[in-house]
């Protein structure tokens, strides 16, 4: 079946049309989701944003007129973008987003890999909300190694393989580390082993992620030790040539042994 298209407009949306809603999404039997100035609870609201996450049809996804209508749900939709890949246009028009709700959308719009039109009208933008948006929209098309690396934390967090990550001088900031926290910290991930040695990045952001990454190292041996598994072997990861490993080095981790990733592909 070709995926098809939901248009609703202005009603009070019943807890049984939020289910035909979510079954069609999970079903990717649905293009076009709008559902513009439409009355739905707060878990209505949740529910079609948990379902938007795993949705691989959705290509437009329209909001718009006070839809979304709290800084609650601002985060719901934040989180349904950064594991969307397929929305390609977003229109929030009229939603009270007000500066502090685009920076809260700022990371999953920034960093969705498929979206290219987003409808920020009449959404009570100030000074900072329209930096927010420059920001979006470098003046030579070309993205940062930032808004890369946030892409490919989308990538990264999406992943069941991959265990090593290799990032070392590669132009990263603070930004870059505060993404890949959110992404350890929030998303269950494979990941080891994350290297951002020779990056501009501070040493408290670092051991937090190395912090985290133990954190995971330790729950795997512990729940090998409960089955009877052998358990990994932890080690420790150090910059080449680092002479201050405490102020060089976020990382942590492998005991892949000879499975080492050689070469990683971007």
């Amino acid at each position: 079946m070709l995926p098809g298209s939901i248009q609703i407009t202005g009603e009070a949306l019943s807890g049984a049309e939020i289910k035909d809603i979510c079954d069609s999404l999970k079903e990717n039997s649905v293009r076009l989701l709008s559902v513009r100035g439409c009355q739905l609870s707060d878990r209505d609201f949740g529910r079609v944003c948990r379902g938007l996450t795993d949705c691989h049809s959705v290509a437009q996804l329209n909001l718009n007129l006070g839809v979304v209508s709290s800084i609650g749900r601002v985060k719901q939709l934040a989180e349904a973008l950064q594991a969307n890949r397929s929305i390609q246009a977003l229109f929030l028009h009229g939603s009270p987003l007000m500066d502090a709700g685009l920076a809260a959308l700022n990371t999953a719009l920034s960093t969705h890999p498929s979206l290219v039109s987003l409808d920020l009208g009449d959404c009570m933008l100030g000074d900072e909300g329209v930096q927010i948006i420059c920001g979006m929209l470098p003046p030579d098309g070309a993205k940062s190694g930032d808004q890369i690396a946030g892409m490919l934390a989308v990538a990264v967090a999406s992943s069941r393989t991959l265990e090593v990550l290799d990032l070392e001088g590669t132009g990263l900031t603070n930004q870059s580390a505060q993404i890949f926290l959110d992404m350890v910290e929030n998303y269950p991930t494979c990941l080891r082993m994350l290297v951002l040695a020779e990056n501009d990045i501070s040493a408290e952001l670092q051991q937090q992620i190395s912090d985290l990454l133990s954190e995971g190292e330790e729950d795997d041996e512990g729940a090998a030790r409960g089955t009877g598994g052998p358990a990994r072997e932890k080690t420790t990861w150090l910059s080449p040539g680092s002479k201050d490993s405490s102020s060089q080095m976020v990382l942590v981790t492998s005991g892949l042994g000879d499975s080492l990733l050689a070469e990683t592909e971007m």
